[in-house]
Order: C-alpha cells, then sequence, then structure tokens
C-alpha cells in the first residue's frame, strides 16, 4: 500500500509538477526560442560562408594551371585547342568541364629511321641508318598543329617521322654515286652533303604537317649488301688497275722523253767529238807531214825504211797469212838489214896505199 501511494503521489506530484512545470516550460520554452534563435542562425551564417569558402577555393583549384620549364600547356574548349601556354608559371583557365589543359613536351628528342636498303644514282645498293633529332616548335600555331595531327603522343609522331625519313633516305641516296659515300679517299667521300640533302627534304614537310623542327639529322651506319660489296671491289679494283696503267704510261713516255733526250745530247757530243777528233786528226797529219819531211831531209834512207815499216803494220794483221819475195820492198830490209851508209871519201884508203 505504501508503495502504490507512493507512487501515487509521485505521479500526482508529477503531475502537478509537470502541469506547473508545464506552464513554466511554455514560458520557458518560450524564451530559449527567442534567446536561442541568432545562435542557430550564425553558426548556419558561417557554415554557409565556409561551404561557399570551400567551393570557391576548389573553383580556383581547379582553374589554375602549372606550366612546366619545357613544356608547353595547351588549354582546350569542350576539347578544341583553344590558346597555348608557353611561359613557365601559373596562369588561369575556367575549370572544367568548360576548359581542360593537356601538357606538350617541347623536349628534344630522336628517331632512328632503322635500317633502310636504298639504290644509288649508279644502279647499285646500301643499307643506311638515319637519325632525326626533333622537338616541337615553341608557338601557338606549332603547338596546336601537333595536338591536332598526333593527338599530343609523341611516340605517334616518331612512326610518322620514320615514314618521312625513309621515304627521303631512298629519294637522297638517287643522287648520289656510290663513291661518294664509300671510298677510300676521304676526300671523295660527300657524307655531310648527303645529310645536308637529306634534312632539307623533310625539314619543310615536318614542319608544316606535324609543327616540328628539325635540329639535326646523321647518319647513323652505312654499309654495303654482299651483292653491292663484290661489285665495289671489283670497280676499285678497276680503277687500281686503271691508275697503275696510266702511271706506268706515264712512266714510259717520261722515259722515252729521257731517253731521247740522252741520245740527243749523246749524238751532240759525239758529233762535236768527231770534229774535234778530225781537227785532231788532221793536225797530226800536218805535223805528221813535217816530221816525216824533216826526217827525210835528214836521212833518207832511214825514212825509206820506216815508211816502209809502217806499210807492212798496216797491211799484215794477225790473221794475214802472206808469201811474198823477201827480195822485193818492203820485205827487203828483212834479208837485207839496214842499208850500211857509205863513209865520207876522205876516210877511205886506196888498196896498195901505204900511209
Amino acid at each position: 500500500m505504501s508503495s502504490l501511494h507512493s507512487h501515487d503521489h509521485h505521479d500526482h506530484g508529477g503531475h502537478d509538477h509537470s502541469g506547473h512545470a508545464g506552464h513554466g516550460h511554455g514560458h520557458g520554452h518560450h524564451h530559449h526560442h527567442h534567446g536561442g534563435d541568432p545562435v542557430s542562425g550564425a553558426a548556419l551564417w558561417r557554415r554557409m560562408i565556409l561551404a561557399l569558402v570551400l567551393v570557391l577555393f576548389a573553383i580556383a583549384a581547379a582553374s589554375l594551371v602549372q606550366v612546366h620549364s619545357g613544356e608547353a600547356t595547351v588549354v582546350t574548349r569542350f576539347g578544341d585547342p583553344a590558346r597555348v601556354l608557353l611561359k613557365p608559371g601559373l596562369n588561369w583557365r575556367w575549370p572544367a568541364p568548360f576548359e581542360a589543359s593537356i601538357p606538350v613536351d617541347l623536349r628534344l628528342r630522336t628517331t632512328s629511321s632503322g635500317l633502310q636498303d636504298v639504290g644509288t644514282r649508279d644502279g647499285l645498293r646500301i643499307i643506311v641508318q638515319a637519325y632525326v633529332a626533333w622537338q616541337v616548335q615553341g608557338d601557338d600555331d606549332n603547338v596546336k598543329r601537333f595536338m591536332r595531327a598526333v593527338q599530343n603522343q609523341p611516340d605517334e609522331a616518331a612512326r610518322q617521322i620514320r615514314t618521312f625519313i625513309g621515304s627521303a633516305l631512298e629519294t637522297t641516296a638517287s643522287s648520289f654515286d656510290l663513291s661518294s659515300l664509300i671510298n677510300t679517299d676521304a676526300s671523295q667521300v660527300r657524307i655531310a652533303e648527303f645529310e645536308t640533302q637529306l634534312r632539307q627534304q623533310i625539314s619543310q614537310q615536318l614542319l608544316a604537317t606535324y609543327g616540328v623542327r628539325v635540329a639535326q639529322v646523321g647518319i647513323e651506319r652505312l654499309t654495303l649488301p654482299s651483292v653491292t660489296l663484290n661489285a665495289t671491289v671489283d670497280r676499285m679494283r678497276a680503277e687500281r688497275e686503271t691508275i697503275a696503267t696510266e702511271r706506268t704510261a706515264i712512266g714510259k713516255r717520261e722515259a722515252a722523253q729521257i731517253r731521247s733526250g740522252a741520245e740527243r745530247d749523246a749524238r751532240m757530243l759525239q758529233a762535236d767529238a768527231s770534229v774535234k777528233a778530225a781537227d785532231i786528226e788532221a793536225q797530226s797529219r800536218v805535223d805528221a807531214a813535217k816530221i816525216y819531211g824533216q826526217a827525210y831531209a835528214r836521212a833518207p834512207q832511214l825514212y825509206s825504211l820506216l815508211r816502209s815499216l809502217d806499210t807492212l803494220g798496216t797491211v799484215v794483221t794477225p790473221g794475214t797469212r802472206l808469201v811474198l819475195r823477201t827480195d822485193a820492198a818492203p820485205f827487203r830490209v828483212l834479208v837485207d838489214g839496214p842499208p850500211t851508209l857509205d863513209k865520207p871519201t876522205q876516210d877511205k884508203k886506196p888498196s896498195g896505199t901505204q900511209p
């Protein structure tokens, strides 16, 4: 019972209290409504401002574009290139989906043509490999041209550049003889001219088609197939034989000229010597005639003897056999000996005369 009474009393008190409290609560609730509305409104405004700041920050972040060094940034508007940003730093654009930014690499790249079998002007084949150093030209028109041509894909650009190089190699090689590209004489090799002509063929085409500037073109490898190698060896051998023949002919001609000059000089010297010899011989004959005259005047018999001996020396040689009378001149002197000279008459004594 007490428990029940207590419960009822609790309920009654609670009821009265609640009724009284209800009146007070109603009054308090009224005060809470008038006193709590500014606090809730300020918090709501703060939240709205914060959300607005966050939205603006997100929009600003989405509108900022950073251009790196060595790159160009293409701003596209609904997929179409609208403008190109070239200066490194921060720039503005409309946020997506209105505008988007695409970086384009402006650094130097190299592309190799691979081994190409091409023909020379003289009908021979060579295997050549070239490289191209290229980069996207850093201006608005060419960057947009690169974007439209290959969709900003450097690998696709390199593939198409290789096609250009292959065609240019075939055309350029047809303007040169094999000896102008491969030769043992370095002064005959025109590789630099080959590279210059190759660059001239592809530079304008790549710039006009892809917006790509060609910085350098070079030959990486140049070799010969087996057929061309054999033909080249034969040609070089023929050239060497021709050169050897020409030099031999020149040597023979010079030798003939030297020999002719020597013979001419020898004939001139011989003629001079003959003239001098004739002069000397004539003078010797004159001198001999004088000597013979003087000898004959002094000793006629001795002169006759000496002349006979001279005649023998002229007629008789080691192979000559003669059968002659020894009592005839000039052999008579061999039998009789030299003639005896008669003494003066005053020296002779008459026979039977006494001194």
